[in-house]
């Protein structure tokens, strides 16, 4: 009992609990499959085959699709502004596309609230200024990527392939991301 209570608290303070007036993360049997806070390989990708889906950008509401990305490097951290340990990743992400973006990363974060109104004090109180992408119901996160953390990113390849996927977030995570990115910028799309 008191393991139970010391690891639910760890949670709640961390941030990484899923906040009930939002909607589910996972959605039982409909949701993929996720994977490992690992590399899933040069041939087979974490999700099978290249990802595809649409969101909308905010704040215009104009269409995003990820295959309209093919031959950069993505990375899609998928995150809401109830989620602490977002707080901390968003600018690190946005160092790695300052970074890396001249060589053909792209950075984008995929947020899961169902009202977007929070989302304008979530940026400025973090100063970030990355393309934020609009998952209102997480029907993308929850059917298409199967995510189950918060934060959790993935490193998609030129080819559309998920290549790395981390659940949840930490400072010293950094080095793992650039060797990743590094590691697919240096592959040619074929």
């Amino acid at each position: 009992m008191r393991t139970s209570f010391v690891a639910h608290t760890l949670l709640v303070l961390g941030g990484c609990t899923q906040n009930p007036a939002l909607p589910p993360l996972v959605a039982g049997e409909r949701a993929a499959p996720m994977v490992a806070p690992r590399d899933v390989g040069e041939s087979q990708g974490a999700l099978g085959g290249s990802l595809s889906f649409q969101v909308k950008r905010y704040p215009d509401g104009g269409p995003y699709s990820v295959s309209s990305d093919r031959g950069s490097v993505v990375l899609l951290d998928v995150w809401a502004t109830w989620c602490e340990p977002c707080r901390d990743a968003l600018p690190v992400y946005e160092q790695l596309a300052k970074e890396y973006g001249s060589r053909g990363l792209k950075v984008y974060a995929l947020n899961v609230d169902e009202d977007s109104r929070a989302i304008p004090t979530f940026l400025t109180e973090t100063k970030v200024s990355l393309p934020i992408l609009l998952d209102a119901n997480a029907q993308v996160a929850e059917k298409t990527l199967g995510v189950k953390m918060m934060p959790t990113t993935f490193i998609v390849d030129r080819k559309g392939v998920v290549r790395f996927v981390h659940e949840g977030f930490a400072e010293e995570f950094l080095q793992k991301y650039q060797t990743e990115i590094e590691q697919l910028l240096a592959e040619r799309a074929r």
